[in-house]
Order: structure tokens, then C-alpha cells, then sequence
């Protein structure tokens, strides 16, 4: 990570502060220098992870495609953190209502006990 603009590997990369730096990065054969605020590495982990869907994708779309084949692998992209924010979602909702579930329980305890009035 950069020590002047520090930013977590979860900021998009839309949102990141001014980008600093260029990182040049290969994907399906051509080069591509993306300037960025976010650690050089996460970004060669990001192009990777983009050259893996797209050769995923590759089966399905004629060859030499390139425009084809990119929307393919953005919309598994897309899909990929669509499931991942309503999955997380869920979690999330199901960690608070055990909690309530939990803050409940621990009043009706103190209040059998004559410890906590409610």
C-alpha cells in the first residue's frame, strides 16, 4: 500500500483517493497502465482475477470478439458481487436479529434475578 494515500483493498476503485501511481497491467495479451491510489499488488490481483473470467468466458463468445467477451466476463463480474452484497446482506441481518434475540434473553434473566428492572 502506498504510505501517502493508504486505501483498504476494499474501496472500489471509483471511489479511491487521487490516484498516485500507474500500474501497467496484461490482460488477454494487451497492456493497460491504470493510474491508482490502491496497492500496485492488489491491482495485478485485480487484473488477474479479470484475465481468469474472461478466459472463463472465452468458450462462449467466437474468437476475436474482444468486445463480446469482455461485457461476458464484466456481467460475471457484476453477478459474482451482486451475490456477494445480497449474501453478505443476509448475514449481516441474521447477526442482528440474534443479537436482539440474545439482548432479550439477558434482561429477562437480570430481571428474573431482581438485577435489572425494564
Amino acid at each position: 500500500m502506498n504510505a501517502r494515500h493508504p486505501v483498504d483493498d476494499e474501496t472500489p476503485l471509483g471511489e479511491q483517493a487521487t490516484p498516485n501511481h500507474v500500474v501497467v497491467v496484461d490482460i488477454q495479451g494487451l497492456r493497460y497502465p491504470i493510474r491508482s491510489a490502491l496497492d500496485p499488488a492488489y491491482v495485478h490481483k485485480l487484473a488477474r482475477y479479470v484475465e481468469r473470467t474472461m478466459d472463463a468466458a472465452s468458450s462462449a463468445v467466437p474468437i476475436g470478439e474482444s468486445t463480446k467477451l469482455a461485457v461476458l466476463a464484466a456481467l460475471n463480474i457484476a453477478d459474482e458481487a451482486l451475490r456477494s452484497r445480497d449474501e453478505e446482506s443476509r448475514v449481516a441481518s441474521e447477526l442482528v436479529e440474534k443479537a436482539a434475540e440474545l439482548e432479550r434473553l439477558i434482561d429477562a434473566v437480570l430481571a428474573k434475578h431482581g438485577q435489572f428492572e425494564i
